[in-house]
């Protein structure tokens, strides 16, 4: 399985960014899918969440009301929108898969992880 994130960039604050991440090897269908992110000096934290159907969302408190995931299975891909992006926002952004359909925001409940994707946010 291959993860190819993409879509990070250079962006002010209050500005948006949206970031895509492609699968190959394997049908995302039945995956539990997430996007983490990882700050300089900061262990990778879990951003936001999307069940296999796309019907169940969830998301870090940071980022409740700005972010939003969704998935195409049918494209075999699942993005993260970001809206009103904050300086705090810099980070490199990882798209995670996890083979379990079941929620998970640790980091060790997944199985497959994208190269990451730069995001900065200048103020």
């Amino acid at each position: 399985v291959q993860l190819q994130a993409s879509g990070g960039g250079l962006v002010q604050a209050g500005g948006s960014l949206r970031l895509s991440c492609a699968a190959s090897g394997r049908a995302l269908s039945t995956a539990y899918m997430g996007w983490f992110r990882q700050a300089p000096g900061k262990e990778r934290e879990f951003v936001a969440g999307v069940s296999w159907t796309g019907v169940n969302l969830f998301y870090a408190d940071s980022v409740k009301g700005r972010f939003t995931i969704s998935r195409d299975n049918a494209k075999n891909t699942v993005s993260l929108q970001m809206n009103s992006l904050k300086p705090e926002d810099t980070a490199v952004y990882y798209c995670a898969l996890r083979e379990s359909p079941l929620r998970s925001m640790s980091a060790l409940g997944y199985d497959y992880w994208g190269q990451g994707t730069q995001v900065t946010v200048s103020s």
